[in-house]
């Protein structure tokens, strides 16, 4: 007779189980660890640390590419890999004779890495939004982070795509398409969130309901992480104002500097440099500074930048240069795809050295803008000064009241290039003042001739999901 394998006991208490079972309308349900939701972030306070952690992890991967790409355009930096050509070519050039880049080329960064963190940006408001443990303070505290953090990747991409515009809305189903807006829309949503995000950090308390990096610190609190919100309201009000914005914009951006952690008599290097930034580590599972000196030998400098620095009294250049640029062995880029340089950047000499985000040297000088943009020449000029001296080691300007306000846009670009030399803004600067004719074209003829790009495309991927839509959901210059 066949023995069974279960107990007295144990078959006993199986057939209870199954008898409970059977009288039971109710299905057994059990959650996949594998699968998180929306809803199981709001409702664990570690799950919300991790997301935090994640933005600003993410927010830092697209730092080196949105800083090599514009520098590439800007004609400050060149990568010249010996193997791959298109790293010069697909910037400098394009689609050769077309005067243009291709979207399904190189040259398409600082849209994807944006868009894949302001899905994620959308995820956490949902989460803190209905996050039942935490208090109304914590709630505006974290939402005025993300608002910051949504602003300033639009930001990256709207300063890069300029006149296509972008899209602002994020659905939430990811696989519904969001309509391309105008520039001046994508600039006013932008500066919205952000004065949005600083009345949510007003009314946040004194601490998030998370952590953040070391890079934020002097920066990590509510009241703290607000005066970040606006410098970087300063800095898109400025870009505003040179794209349709005008007065009102310019106005917006003196009144979001007072508000900032602008110190505009700073002194020393310390004052200048003070501001958010990235960390980067040689821990396994971290980044490396992917700018950094020590392992990035591809990364060159653009030879006028040598030529153009001004001379100290001493007849040395300008300490800015010389702090920042060095000699390396010369190298040509590949295929004759443009010229040969032999100065490479020390700007980040280790793996681990930061990268800022935005630095009170920049504040000072967006300063110098809106206070000529606004008739203030002499304040203008003081600002002027106040950097080129104590963070350029030169003299004090010659210009006056009395010299053109080109004269003194002139040399706030000026002082704009070598105080903010590899962090992304010589391209940007250049375009918004109509300047770009000035930057310089290494070869002028034949079929490596070099051109001066507008704006990026938009990526061939995107386009493609667009196909055969009208209206906003079409991808434009698709």
């Amino acid at each position: 007779m066949p023995t069974s394998l279960l107990s007295p006991r144990t078959a006993g208490l199986v057939l209870s189980i199954s008898a409970l079972a059977a009288c039971s309308s109710d299905r057994l349900e059990i959650t996949n660890p594998n699968t998180p939701t929306v809803a199981a972030a709001s409702a664990d306070a570690q799950a919300l640390q991790l997301q935090a952690t994640g933005l600003l992890r993410q927010l830092r991967n697209g730092r080196g590419g949105f800083i090599t790409s514009t520098g590439r355009f800007g004609r400050e930096a060149y990568v010249y890999t010996p193997q791959e050509g298109r790293n010069t070519s697909a910037y400098l050039i394009g689609i050769a004779g077309q005067n243009r880049l291709d979207p399904a080329g190189f040259a398409v960064e600082n849209w994807s890495t944006q868009y894949g963190n302001l899905r994620d940006i959308f995820n956490f408001k949902t989460a803190v939004a209905g996050n039942a443990t935490f208090t109304a303070e914590q709630k505006q505290a974290g939402l005025g982070f993300a608002k910051t953090l949504e602003a300033l990747e639009l930001l990256y991409v709207i300063s890069t795509r300029d006149t296509i515009g972008a899209v602002v809305e994020i659905k939430a189903n990811a696989s519904d398409l969001a309509p391309f807006v105008s520039r001046d829309s994508v600039y006013k949503y932008i500066i919205a969130t952000l004065n949005d995000g600083a009345t949510n950090l007003a009314a946040g308390g004194s601490a998030f309901p998370f952590t953040m990096h070391s890079g934020f610190a002097g920066f990590n609190t509510p009241s703290t992480f607000r005066q970040f919100n606006r410098a970087i309201a300063a800095r898109a009000n400025a870009y505003y104002a040179t794209a349709g914005g005008g007065a009102t914009a310019w106005q917006n951006a003196l009144t979001a500097l007072t508000a900032s952690f602008l110190n505009a008599n700073a002194v020393s290097r310390a004052d200048l440099d003070r501001g958010p930034s990235h960390p980067y580590s040689a821990a396994t599972g971290d980044a490396n500074n992917p700018l950094n000196a020590a392992t990035n030998t591809d990364l060159y400098a653009h030879m006028s930048i040598q030529a153009d620095a001004q001379l100290k009294a001493n007849g040395s250049r300008d300490d800015r240069f010389t702090a920042k640029v060095a000699t390396r062995t010369s190298r040509d880029a590949p295929g004759g795809l443009g010229i040969s340089s032999s100065l490479g950047y020390g700007i980040y000499p280790a793996v681990t050295s930061s990268i800022p985000i935005i630095r009170n040297e920049e504040l000072m000088l967006l300063r110098a803008e809106a206070l000529l943009a606004t008739g203030d020449k002499a304040g203008a000029i003081a600002a002027i000064n106040q950097v080129r001296q104590n963070s350029g080691g030169l003299a004090a300007t010659e210009l006056t009241t009395a010299s053109p306000d080109a004269a003194i846009l002139t040399e706030i670009l000026y002082n704009k290039r070598y105080s903010l030399l590899l962090e992304g803004h010589r391209w940007i600067d250049m375009r918004r003042y109509g300047r770009l004719a000035d930057l310089p074209r290494d070869i002028t003829t034949g079929a490596n001739a070099h051109f001066v790009a507008r704006v990026q495309p938009i990526p061939q991927g995107e386009c493609l999901v667009r196909a055969g839509k009208t209206g906003g959901l079409a991808g434009p210059g698709c």
